[in-house]
């Protein structure tokens, strides 16, 4: 529940930041209420093919079974991490000049191709932020059914209530968070996220890999545990369970797991390291 809450509250903050500041500038435009319906109707638009990019995956997924669904859910998985990581360091390079550019290309569309451009751009904000969602839910709740699917379902429903709710107080107050603090927050917990689909991914992997005809050291790499920390912290429930859906702690790892455990988080810092954070603008 609270993977699937996380995750839709901040994609539909980022989707509301990028269509607030689009309204905003359309709002100073002449004829500001008819190109008004253009960004939200493509907003609507972006929606509608995030749903279908979801109805495609789940379609996909049912049509596979045994090693051919577990390979296929451990993609999407492995996708998701990625693409994660993608966001953060885009952020990153570009949250400085985002109103700047987004409000340029704005202009530009609009002379060029009236209000349909508008609505072009949005469509293209919207489904992005809609379609990293989709991927990053079935990543994370593949495997889930029964009244774990529901709770997983509710998380999702109060992420959305909560971004609006997050937009709101950001744009009525800075007392309690400003913009660049909640994105810099936002984005050091994504990549937690990152790294527990990763590894939930690997996993899904080695599984499939033990099925197959390897030399015995690749058999221990991939399924025996170096320690046993349960004792001490459980990854099944309470906080231990926490930081396994959150950050992909596991109490008896593999080699395997950890080395990829460890391997992203050298490349997240490696790559993100040189990079100065740049603060990202109100969209006012």
């Amino acid at each position: 529940m609270t993977q699937s809450m996380f995750i839709v509250w901040r994609e539909s903050v980022e989707a509301l930041l990028v269509i607030g500041i689009l309204q905003a500038w359309v709002s100073r435009q002449p004829q500001g209420r008819q190109l008004s319906r253009y960004v939200w109707g493509g907003a609507v638009l972006g929606l509608l093919l995030s749903a279908v990019l979801a109805g495609l995956i789940l379609l996909a997924g049912e049509a596979m079974s045994g090693s051919a669904n577990e390979w296929f859910q451990a993609s999407l998985a492995m996708i998701a991490s990625l693409l994660i990581v993608q966001m953060v360091g885009w952020m990153h390079r570009n949250a400085r000049t985002l109103k700047q550019d987004l409000t340029r290309d704005a202009s530009h569309r609009l002379n060029r191709q009236g209000g349909l451009g508008l609505l072009l751009l949005a469509l293209l904000a919207v489904s992005r932020e809609g379609s990293e969602t989709v991927v990053f839910l079935y990543g994370a709740g593949a495997r889930l059914q029964g009244t774990s699917l529901g709770l997983f379902a509710i998380g999702a429903v109060a992420g959305l209530a909560m971004a609006l709710l997050t937009v709101s107080v950001l744009h009525g107050s800075r007392r309690f968070i400003s913009w660049p603090r909640f994105f810099a927050i936002s984005e050091t917990i994504l990549l937690l996220l990152g790294a527990a689909l990763l590894v939930s991914g690997i996993e899904r992997i080695g599984g499939q890999l033990l099925a197959m005809d390897w030399p015995e050291a690749v058999y221990r790499g991939i399924g025996d545990a170096l320690w046993d920390s349960s004792a001490i912290l459980d990854d099944g429930h309470g906080f231990g369970g926490f930081l396994a859906d959150f950050a992909g702690y596991r109490a008896s790892p593999s080699a395997l797991t950890l080395i990829v455990w460890i391997g992203y988080w050298l490349a997240v810092v490696g790559w993100l390291r040189p990079r100065k954070a740049e603060h990202l603008p109100c969209p006012t």
